[in-house]
């Protein structure tokens, strides 16, 4: 079964937290929703909850905006467009772009982990 996550949770893995009170910026997500009408929670009770894939369409929006510094027009055209798909065999693609980065960070992530359990394997060896 697909899991759906809050508005919240969302916020908080694409990092989309106020620094100075770190609540989570749930009104970006709620701003993009009006944008992109390729994003569509499934409301419950008023609340908006986003299946996993949701979750990778905003991620890739996320990414195209910040990291890419993409205007909402721009992601818009491209998402409206279907050159999303037609990139998906060039490596120098936006979409590729954003399939890069998303594996170093789950490489780091097991990188960290496997590191841990080494260091917590040495700790209880000796």
């Amino acid at each position: 079964m697909n899991r759906l996550i809050s508005i919240s949770e969302l916020t908080k893995k694409l990092n989309l937290i106020n620094p100075s009170n770190n609540k989570p910026l749930n009104h970006i997500l709620r701003y993009w929703e009006k944008e992109f009408k390729i994003i569509k929670p499934k409301k419950i009770n008023k609340r908006r909850f986003y299946d996993s894939k949701q979750v990778e369409i905003i991620k890739m929006i996320k990414h195209l905006l910040k990291n890419k510094g993409m205007t909402i027009a721009g992601v818009k055209n491209l998402l409206n467009s279907n050159a999303n798909k037609l990139d998906d065999h060039d490596l120098h693609s936006l979409k590729t772009d954003y399939y890069k980065q998303k594996l170093k960070t789950k490489s780091k992530l097991i990188l960290e982990k496997i590191n841990k359990l080494k260091n917590h394997g040495k700790k209880n060896s000796s």
